[in-house]
């Protein structure tokens, strides 16, 4: 069993699909995030144990190795090839680094630990790392529909790791494991970067930033953050692809005579022409008034919908013309 339960952390049960794990993780990182609790180190640790949990269970193959090998899910490998598997006494390897003799368990040091070590970016017997690039990262962002027509801006606070100083990635000194890191050859650090949100963003984008994600390892270059967009709900407009949807009021004489009715958009209102004998329900495109297209210049389209809208309290005169309206046009 693992140390560390990352389904408890998250609140799913092991058997939780992807969805259930996306939708929990982020429920809770918008809870516990640093931005939301400034100073509260409880919500930042949380924050941490939770960032780490959804890596691990949201990759399938870091899962699987989870599900068997616990927190030693990142050497399931080389237990394989060792013959070790949990619940049984783990294999010893014996290497020479720096001078001093290091002791890992009991078995054959030919292959495994050459691997193990390369893990941690280590060259087995140069004490030097090798070129490893650092893991991606991904991040869960909301945006208003507003930010994602023009285009926005973000300060983050990311999560991220980093190699141990103080034993350089191997997670041991002296045959004993770093107090610094406990074992893992990194450890955790928290960096506020400013990402930027290009215009027609969508729910289910997922926007590259280089260079965001995790440290590389041995000079390696670093993974990449993405992020994912998911935008709010808008009280006005409802969003299909990179058209948007508005129903505009129109009173029955305009309906009727035809006007002129002010139209909502992102940008501010539209002055639209309605035709005599307008019906309701209809329907007019405004061409280049929706969203934009991400990644080039051109814009979907705004759809209105007429709503007509029927008197209330009418006077007695008002009643009258609609009864001669009903003579004249029996069949309305």
């Amino acid at each position: 069993m693992a140390e560390t339960d990352y389904y408890k952390i998250l609140g799913v049960s092991r058997n939780a699909t992807e969805q259930e794990i996306k939708q929990a993780y982020r429920k809770l990182a918008r809870k516990y995030h640093p931005d939301v609790n400034p100073g509260d180190k409880a919500a930042e640790e949380k924050f941490k144990q939770i960032n780490t949990a959804h890596e691990v269970l949201s990759d399938k193959e870091k899962r699987q190795k989870y599900d068997q090998y616990g927190d030693q899910w990142e050497y399931a490998e080389q237990f394989a090839k060792a013959g070790w598997q949990p619940g049984q006494p783990a294999p010893r390897w014996d290497f020479r680094q720096g001078g001093a003799t290091y002791r890992h368990g009991e078995g054959d040091a030919s292959g495994i630990l050459d691997e193990l070590l390369q893990d941690f970016g280590i060259r087995p017997g140069r004490g030097r790392p090798r070129t490893r690039r650092g893991q991606d990262i991904e991040y869960p962002l909301e945006v208003t529909l507003e930010e994602a027509y023009r285009g926005s801006s973000r300060v983050l606070s990311l999560q991220g790791e980093e190699i141990c100083s103080g034993c350089h990635g191997t997670g041991r000194i002296q045959n004993l494991p770093c107090s610094v890191c406990r074992g893992a050859g990194r450890v955790a650090k928290m960096r506020r970067i400013e990402v930027k949100i290009p215009p027609g963003v969508k729910d289910g984008s997922r926007i590259r930033v280089a260079g965001q994600g995790g440290p590389g390892y041995g000079g390696g270059p670093a993974g990449d953050l993405y992020l994912l967009v998911s935008v709010q709900a808008h009280q006005v407009f409802q969003r299909k692809d990179d058209d948007l949807y508005v129903d505009i009021s129109v009173p029955l004489s305009m309906a009727v005579l035809g006007g002129e009715v002010a139209v909502p958009t992102l940008k501010g209102k539209l002055a639209l022409k309605i035709p005599p004998e307008t019906q309701n329900g209809r329907v007019f495109r405004l061409g280049g008034q929706g969203m934009p297209h991400m990644g080039d210049s051109t814009y979907g389209d705004l759809l209105a919908k007429v709503s007509i809208i029927l008197p209330t309290k009418l006077s007695a005169e008002e009643k009258s013309l609609f009864e001669r309206l009903k003579e004249l046009r029996p069949d309305n």
